[in-house]
């Protein structure tokens, strides 16, 4: 073999003049590096791409940050300032001095719920029938009639021990209440769901949340 022979050719070329043979690089392994290129290039687009659209059907990192604020800002609304018909609490049963009368045919009410609401610490006023007004004209459980100040306090209070009944209001100035029962009247609240009423009426409402 010539010192002149291109290594690899394997004495097949022999150089004799100024005329070479031609050496060409294989394409395979350039072909091979753009296809890997642009697979990168595609991939990379499509990636960025999905990225973009989450963010705008999400709303961004601002939105996220904007509502996770807000949650961390939420705290309870300041009580509004007292007043003295928010502030004063509701008269105890003992407070409350209630006149009962019956406005039905059946004998023996107005005495046998007086008697009941004594037990459960109410003061007794008047017992009897229902004025002409009232008599037989109740249709409901009972009827609370009171002067207009009684709303503030003294039907809340004796509403707890009987579910059903109304209220109205006369031209009375003192502080006593009627409770009239009426024709669908079949007893008093039970005593362990009255006092669970009037515990709940004196719990102080908790303030509302505000965001």
């Amino acid at each position: 073999m010539s010192m002149l022979t291109p290594p690899g050719m394997g004495g097949k070329y022999r150089i004799t003049g100024d005329v070479y043979p031609r050496m060409r690089r294989p394409h395979r392994r350039r072909r091979i590096v753009l296809a890997s290129a642009a697979a990168v290039v595609v991939l990379g687009a499509a990636g960025w791409g999905t990225l973009q659209l989450v963010d705008v059907f999400s709303g961004g990192d601002d939105t996220r940050k904007t509502t996770a604020g807000k949650q961390a800002d939420c705290k309870p609304a300041p009580a509004p300032s007292a007043t003295p018909a928010t502030a004063a609490k509701p008269p105890k049963p003992a407070q409350v001095t209630v006149n009962v009368y019956n406005a039905t045919p059946r004998k023996g009410l107005a005495k046998a719920t007086a008697d009941e609401l004594k037990k459960r610490g109410f003061a007794i006023g008047k017992i009897g029938n229902a004025p002409a007004a009232y008599d037989k004209k109740v249709t409901g459980a009972g009827l609370l009639l009171g002067a207009p100040a009684a709303t503030k306090g003294s039907f809340a209070v004796l509403g707890t021990q009987l579910a059903g009944a109304t209220t109205k209001v006369d031209a009375r100035t003192t502080a006593d209440v009627d409770l009239i029962i009426g024709t669908a009247f079949k007893a008093l609240s039970p005593k362990a769901t009255a006092d669970a009423a009037l515990v709940a009426l004196n719990k102080p409402k908790p303030a509302p949340t505000r965001c």
